[in-house]
């Protein structure tokens, strides 16, 4: 594996930094998740399984060891500072200057490990006036632009998964790789900071290219590719739902003649928001099931899919084909089925013989 024998320390919680470290360990890194006493929240999140944790807990985690540790005591900061001294990278999500308090900031990290790449995820970033603002995903998808666009013309809509949390998780492991490649040639580690606000902003370019141009959309279900096209867009059928993502002509030609309407393919660059074809299409797509539109548009070159549910995702085709969900076991206690391996459970003793203390 790429990162193999490199050490990882996870003081994160929740989504992002968890599903970061995750990240590293699926390329091969050592990484060990550090939990406060009584563990990371998420352990609660949500429904749990017979043995009281959330499978959300387990899923952003699988593949750590996992240590709770009292920061706040002697011996706890003492581990962790032998920790840090031999760890690679540093994957934390505490709100700015919460290390500092703790005997961690900056300049005794330098210290301690002037090769450790440390990785700060936070909402807002370690600068600006909302540095130190509570938030989750809801609250940096809205302030980064994320959810202006997204939704129906009444209102926009939640996102899910939680967009900035896994795209922050994202964007923070390549920083972190990135920086190992740097360090490689100079020896030297880096601070990283990743902002979830950030990310989602920094997504926007298309966006803010447009505004304000003539011809620009400024409503939701009225653009290219938030709802406005006919030929792009999520229809109810009689069971459930489809996209339609024809956007090239030759595409939305195929369909057209898929299903008996070739008057349409004319009607492709009517002005947006398209809502007489968008209109005409729905009541097309009304009429029969997924099962019956896979039947007739899953041949045709015209960018269709049927919407999965979760529970026909491990006998879709083309996810058994690749191989990306296990084995669904049957339920226990009503609680979901793990779809990764469980993570391993360590002592402090443990630790310490991994990473070299004794």
């Amino acid at each position: 594996m790429f990162l193999a024998g490199l050490r990882v320390l996870d003081l994160s919680q929740y989504i992002p930094g968890p599903y970061a470290a995750q990240l590293l360990a699926d390329f091969g890194a050592h990484v060990l998740k550090i939990e406060p006493p009584g563990g990371d929240p998420m352990r609660g999140l949500g429904p749990r399984d017979a043995d009281g944790v959330s499978p959300l807990w387990k899923g952003m985690n699988a593949g750590k060891s996992v240590l709770e540790l009292d920061l706040k005591s002697e011996g706890g900061t003492a581990l962790l500072r032998d920790l840090i001294a031999r760890a690679d990278v540093l994957v934390e999500s505490y709100r700015p200057g919460t290390l500092d308090r703790l005997g961690f900031g900056r300049a005794a990290l330098e210290a301690l490990n002037p090769r450790l790449v440390h990785v700060a995820l936070s909402g807002y970033g370690q600068t600006g006036p909302w540095r130190l603002r509570t938030g989750h995903d809801i609250n940096y998808m809205a302030t980064g632009g994320g959810l202006w666009a997204s939704g129906t013309s009444a209102s926009p809509q939640i996102a899910h998964p939680p967009t900035a949390d896994f795209a922050s998780a994202q964007f923070a492991a390549l920083a972190a790789c990135a920086a190992l490649l740097g360090r490689a040639a100079s020896g030297k580690g880096a601070y990283i900071d990743a902002s979830l606000t950030d990310t989602v902003a920094g997504w926007q370019g298309p966006l803010l290219a447009q505004h304000g141009r003539p011809g620009f959309a400024q409503d939701r279900e009225a653009g290219l590719l938030n709802g406005g096209t006919a030929f792009y867009r999520v229809y109810a059928c009689a069971d459930g739902h489809v996209t339609l993502g024809a956007i090239e002509p030759k595409f939305w030609a195929n369909f057209c003649e898929a299903v008996g309407r070739p008057g349409w393919i004319a009607r492709q660059g009517e002005k947006l928001p398209q809502t007489a074809l968008i209109a005409d299409v729905a009541a097309l797509f009304a009429g029969r099931s997924r099962a019956e539109w896979e039947a007739v548009l899953g041949p045709v070159d015209c960018c269709f899919a049927a919407v999965v549910p979760p529970g026909e995702m491990e006998a879709h085709p083309q996810l058994a084909a690749r191989g990306l969900i296990g084995r669904l076991p049957a339920y226990v206690d009503g609680a979901p089925p793990p779809v990764r391996p469980p993570v391993a459970f360590c002592t402090a003793a443990s630790v310490r013989a991994q990473w070299g203390l004794c």
